[in-house]
């Protein structure tokens, strides 16, 4: 029995990479990469296999980032959810975020609020956007919960604990941009996650790339820890 691509986690990597090569701002490149982003997202929604789409979108470190960028990326964010609720409303995409979103503007958090409303009863596909995300302070988040509470620390209970657990574990984890890290990004969700890298830069990944990663991913030899 092959292998089912159930979720797909994807570091989208490589915006601004894109955007030099081509002698312009990054801030093209970002705005490219949101296509990117629409595009995968409708092609996993039709996909027979795939139920969730985690996409780390904003870690806690990007906010290192200049100002400048920083506030484009808000922007950007804000008028994407904004722009594309038909579109998942259309494909019938269910919306959900991981991360601390405290840190984001009124305006940005009741637009994810609505985006999530909107799209609550949609069962095709979960997009998972990761914002404000950083897997190591969530881990942390969840052991400090279980102290509190007075509970033992144990996988079974980390594994409610934690805010990303509710989507599953991952069964595919892809990294555009040629890097070949994880970046902090589900790393308890992604145990035995199989990996993947890619040269590509993010704004120039397709369907047709992600459809050979699922294939290759079927012929791969899951154990588990096992033989």
């Amino acid at each position: 029995m092959s292998n089912i691509a159930r979720h797909i986690a994807i570091i989208m990597d490589g915006n601004g990479r894109w955007a030099s090569e081509r002698g312009l701002k990054r801030v093209k490149g970002h705005e490219r990469g949101a296509e990117t982003v629409r595009t995968i997202t409708t092609y996993a929604s039709n996909h027979p296999e795939i139920e969730v789409l985690t996409l780390y979108a904003f870690s806690t470190e990007n906010w290192k980032r200049p100002k400048m960028e920083v506030e484009f990326l808000m922007r950007l964010l804000n008028n994407y959810l904004k722009n594309e609720l038909p579109t998942y409303i259309k494909h019938q995409i269910r919306f959900e975020t991981i991360g601390d979103l405290s840190r984001f503007s009124p305006t940005l958090q009741m637009q994810i609020a609505k985006m999530k409303e909107e799209t609550r009863h949609f069962k095709k596909l979960t997009q998972v956007l990761a914002l404000n995300y950083g897997s190591q302070d969530e881990i942390a988040r969840a052991a400090k919960e279980l102290c509190e509470a007075e509970k033992e620390i144990t996988v079974e209970s980390l594994e409610s604990a934690i805010e990303s657990s509710k989507s599953g574990p991952v069964d595919i984890l892809i990294r555009t941009g040629g890097e070949q890290r994880l970046s902090n990004f589900l790393l308890w969700q992604s145990a035995y996650a199989e990996l993947f890298f890619t040269q590509t830069l993010w704004p120039d990944f397709a369907p047709e790339e992600l459809e050979t990663i699922i294939e290759n991913f079927k012929k791969r030899h899951r154990r588990f820890g096992g033989i």
